[in-house]
């Protein structure tokens, strides 16, 4: 049997995200051994969007490919790298209206050809998109004559509801559903009944001692004083380093195992 590894790294935030990353991939390569290694980006720079610098950071960190979400054009740069034919992220594929980047690719894994799709939710989520269920329905139409070893979806989305539903509807025909976005790792990682990973968020890489990756005290007067003012991302202390470590069965496209990695590192 021919399998694929993968590691899925939860959305990096901000500088102390960055250096846990740098700090801690070396240890995840030699315990895992993985053939890939994916992240979500779109906390990458300051906990909003990225930029050139902090994306070659992550890949000379030892990170092969990126996801993201609704921030991912936070910053300038975001629309010119997602502009590049072989920019090493994808943009969530279900946006109303065409622009910039892809919302999924097929990636060369040695012999394995492993899809990757970046997806949004829609409940409680400011922005609007397409219907993320039909809209998988019309990607995995689109690749379904290709000989692919494996599909990975990245689930960007708010409610657990919504994600465990997704995971249900594409159970069987996709190899993982990851969902990502709350930046809070769940406890429900498991194999659905017809093959596919699941699990509702895989967490974040960020400061411990936070709110999802800000300031605690900022963000405790904001819900006290009602005041919606930004809070800033702690930069040194613990840094959380969750993910999970996917096995998939590169003839069946079916998983073999999810597991959730959880780790921690001290930043200076």
């Amino acid at each position: 049997m021919k399998k694929m590894k993968i590691i899925f790294l939860g959305d990096i935030f901000g500088k102390i995200g960055r250096r846990g990353v740098i700090k801690v991939i070396p240890e995840l390569k030699k315990e895992y051994k993985p053939d890939f290694i994916i992240a979500n980006a779109e906390n990458l720079a300051h906990g909003h969007g990225i930029t050139r610098n902090s994306l070659q950071e992550m890949l000379g960190a030892g990170i092969d490919f990126f996801t993201s979400g609704n921030h991912i054009f936070d910053k300038p740069d975001g629309e010119f790298i997602l502009a590049e034919k072989d920019a090493p992220i994808i943009r969530p594929t279900n946006y109303l209206e065409e622009i910039t980047g892809q919302g999924e690719k097929i990636l060369n894994i040695g012999q394995n050809k492993l899809l990757v799709v970046n997806l949004m939710g829609r409940v409680f989520i400011q922005e609007d998109y397409k219907n993320p269920f039909i809209c998988m329905d019309e990607v995995l139409k689109k690749y379904e004559n290709e000989n692919l070893s494996g599909i990975i979806i990245d689930f960007h989305a708010e409610a657990t509801s919504e994600k465990v539903a997704l995971g249900y509807y594409l159970d069987g025909r996709v190899s993982a559903i990851i969902g990502t976005h709350t930046h809070i790792q769940t406890a429900d990682e498991k194999i659905l009944p017809r093959g596919s990973a699941y699990i509702s968020d895989v967490g974040m890489i960020g400061a411990k001692e936070s709110v999802i990756g800000l300031n605690v005290e900022q963000v405790i007067q904001n819900f006290i004083n009602e005041a919606g003012m930004s809070a800033d991302i702690p930069e040194s202390g613990t840094c959380l380093i969750n993910g999970v470590y996917i096995e998939i069965n590169s003839e069946t496209k079916k998983a073999l195992k999810i597991e959730r990695i959880t780790k921690e590192t001290e930043i200076k």
